[in-house]
Formats: C-alpha cells, structure tokens, sequence
C-alpha cells in the first residue's frame, strides 16, 4: 500500500484539502490526519514522559477544536495523549495505530505504517510544533497521485511518498 504524508501550517489549509481529496474520490478511510492540541494545559495535557493513553471524551471534546471540521470528514476521530508531545487529535487510520502505539508516540506509529524511523521521527517534530500531520494510504497509484496534487495545491509541507 503507497502512502502520501505531509504537513500543513494550519488547520483551514488541512480542511480544504480533505474536503478536496474526498471530492477527486479519495475515502474517509484513506485519510488520516494528526494535530497537537495548542490550547491552554488543562487537565488532558500530560508532562513529557508521560504515558500514552486515550483521553476522557469530555477532555478530548473540550479541545477538540483541533480538527474542527476534519472530524466530521474523516472516521475514527478521537484524542490520546502522546509522551512527548502532550494531547493530540487524530482522525482516520492512523488514529488506531497511534492507540496502539503504546511508547512510540507519533513516529512509532508512522514507521509502523512503513515510513522510515528518521522521517517518522522528523514528523512527529512538526507535530510537536504544532504543524497538522496528513497521511493518506491507498492501493491506487492514481488517488495518490491525486492526493500529491491536491496536497501541493494546498500549500502543504513536505509532502514525500512512500
């Protein structure tokens, strides 16, 4: 399975993009997106070093704003806590591979999709930043060609295939 991953600098950038990669035929299923939560420390927000796990829903609502409308275009949104990082909202496939990740954090679940460890590691560095993660996946060469040009169009950063 190819896969497409970039980063955006905001979330309207991010939001206008799925809503175009959704239009040129690309599925919910294919497209996750990941963002660090920027919003004051509250009690969902964890020290570095903390332990991963999936936040209290109310937590997760309370700043959920993240995504804005994201989660309403992708499957699977939820919030977890990352080590290192600090809460996130990640929505799509992704989402469960980072629930699953236990200590690896972002870049753990990035190489677990096939990304290699030094450019996982770089992107979860953008996340810490506060950059908006996308990573589509898909067997069709031709929605990930798409999804390349969409993402371009869209003034994301860094945008590899893998």
């Amino acid at each position: 399975m190819g896969k497409v991953i970039a980063t955006f600098n905001s979330r309207n950038q991010a939001e206008e993009a799925v809503s175009a990669m959704r239009d040129k035929g690309l599925n919910p299923e294919e497209i996750s997106i990941v963002a660090k939560n920027m919003g004051k420390k509250g009690r969902g927000e964890m020290e570095a070093g903390g332990e991963m796990g999936a936040m209290d829903v109310s937590e997760g609502t309370a700043w959920g704003g993240a995504l804005g409308g994201l989660t309403g275009l992708l499957a699977g949104a939820g919030a977890l806590a990352i080590p290192g990082i600090g809460p996130i909202v990640a929505a799509g496939p992704l989402a469960a591979t980072l629930s699953g990740a236990v200590a690896g954090g972002v870049a753990g679940g990035l190489i677990d999709l096939g990304i290699p460890e030094d450019r996982g590691r770089y992107y979860e560095g953008e996340v810490k930043k506060g950059k908006i993660l996308a990573v589509i996946e898909s067997d069709d060469e031709g929605k990930l060609e798409d999804a390349v040009d969409v993402l371009e169009e869209y003034g994301a950063n860094d945008v590899e295939t893998h």
